[in-house]
């Protein structure tokens, strides 16, 4: 079994501390074998993937919306417009409920757009649901 089947990657932008640790607790207890990397806006996530260090892309981003910076509309629109990352399942995990955020990220090329939860057992079930994503290309 090489490195990269031993466990999924998923690449966390969210520059809300105590949402990065929720997202951290729930992982750990939906799956175990998660390895979460954080960043917290968007130039960072974009110096990440192209960083010539990373050997192969996350199994998803959870790409939050509201990042200083460069927020998360701005980056979603470079990363589709990437050749390298049209593969990278991007999943909008935002507080955001506007339904016109939701159409452009769609239309921008996001996977899907969830709103986060505010009680932690429904962020674990939401995170558990997000498993589809690391698991429909095997």
């Amino acid at each position: 079994m090489s490195m990269n089947e031993m466990y999924i990657h998923i690449l966390i932008a969210e520059d809300d501390p105590d949402d990065r640790l929720l997202l951290e607790d729930a992982f750990q207890e939906a799956c175990p074998n998660c390895r979460l990397d954080f960043v917290s806006n968007g130039l960072e996530l974009l110096d990440y993937l192209q960083a010539p260090s990373l050997q192969q892309l996350p199994d998803l981003l959870l790409l939050d919306l509201n990042m200083p910076f460069k927020d998360g509309r701005q980056a979603l629109k470079e990363l589709r417009a990437t050749p390298a990352f049209t593969g990278l399942p991007i999943v909008i995990m935002t507080t955001s409920n506007n339904d016109d955020d939701r159409q452009a990220c769609l239309a921008a090329g996001a996977d899907d757009y969830l709103v986060k939860p505010n009680r932690f057992r429904a962020l674990l079930t939401l995170v558990q649901s997000l498993e589809n994503y690391w698991t429909r290309h095997d």
